[in-house]
């Protein structure tokens, strides 16, 4: 049976699934599609003609625009139609066209995405990717499966993400992009193949980065990309000289994670 707050707003053309969950203050327009497993919390709204379904939770305060498809089944090979979710937090707003796909079992069986977060028409977001706040996808921009992107990152239109990739914090990505390799927190992207152009100095400005700390995640940069020995091995050898740069050792810290995919340089992919 569904679950349907008084101050809800309905569309008499609008079909919402028994056993839907609808909070406070949600609107749901003409056309509409709310499946049975779903759960739109407070303030949400869906304009028209989109469809949220599958095992979807929408935070509240997101927007929901026409022809949007929030929850399908992923577009894996594999896809078998097992249990997995997808989880978006408060105040996302998904413009026309959009897609985001639950999880594989596979792939851990969910799909998440953090609050604040803007994804552009026909903005698709792959099944098992996880995203954090604040992120920005332009129109057109493709996240292939199990994608990782850190806060704030920017990705410009067009771009198209490989899948297995991971893009750190306040990172941003150039139009029509092709994004092959890691890019690390606080870079910038561009081309296709993607090389690492240096550091989005716009982005670390408007993060209220201090100026003397933005010339120190530059030398790093430098000693990293630049030095003799390979990224890793550079990436280790200034550890001790910038720990106490938090936006440094943040950047060593990606690096060295465990991960399915090389690091973005300023060399790689260069003829």
């Amino acid at each position: 049976m569904s679950r349907i707050a008084s101050t809800a707003r309905i569309h008499p053309m609008a079909i919402v699934e028994d056993g839907a969950t609808i909070g406070e203050n949600v609107t749901i327009g003409p056309f509409c599609t709310i499946g049975k497993d779903v759960v739109l919390k407070d303030d949400v709204e869906v304009v028209s003609n989109a469809v949220v379904t599958g095992k979807t939770e929408i935070g509240k305060g997101c927007r929901i625009f026409p022809m949007a498809v929030i929850g399908g089944l992923s577009q894996s090979l594999h896809e078998a139609g097992e249990e997995s979710t997808l989880t978006i937090g408060d105040n996302c707003t998904m413009r026309e066209g959009v897609t985001i796909n639950m999880g594989t079992v596979g792939g851990g069986g969910r799909t998440v995405i953090g609050n604040d977060c803007l994804f552009l028409a026909n903005s698709h977001v792959a099944h098992d990717c996880i995203l954090g706040n604040g992120i920005v996808m332009s129109n057109n921009v493709m996240l292939a499966g199990h994608v990782k992107v850190d806060d704030r990152a920017i990705l410009g239109g067009g771009s198209a993400v490989h899948q297995f990739n991971r893009i750190g914090r306040n990172a941003f990505i150039g139009g029509l992009t092709a994004v092959n390799y890691d890019v690390i927190p606080y870079g910038m992207l561009n081309g296709n193949p993607g090389i690492l152009a240096g550091l989005n100095i716009v982005g670390m400005t408007r993060a209220g980065i201090d100026r003397a700390t933005i010339h120190r995640v530059r030398k790093a940069f430098k000693q990293i990309f630049e030095g003799e020995g390979n990224i890793r091995t550079n990436a280790a050898a200034i550890r001790d000289e910038y720990a106490d740069c938090r936006e440094v050792v943040e950047i060593l810290d990606f690096i060295a994670a465990d991960s399915d995919r090389a690091i973005s340089s300023p060399f790689r992919g260069k003829a």
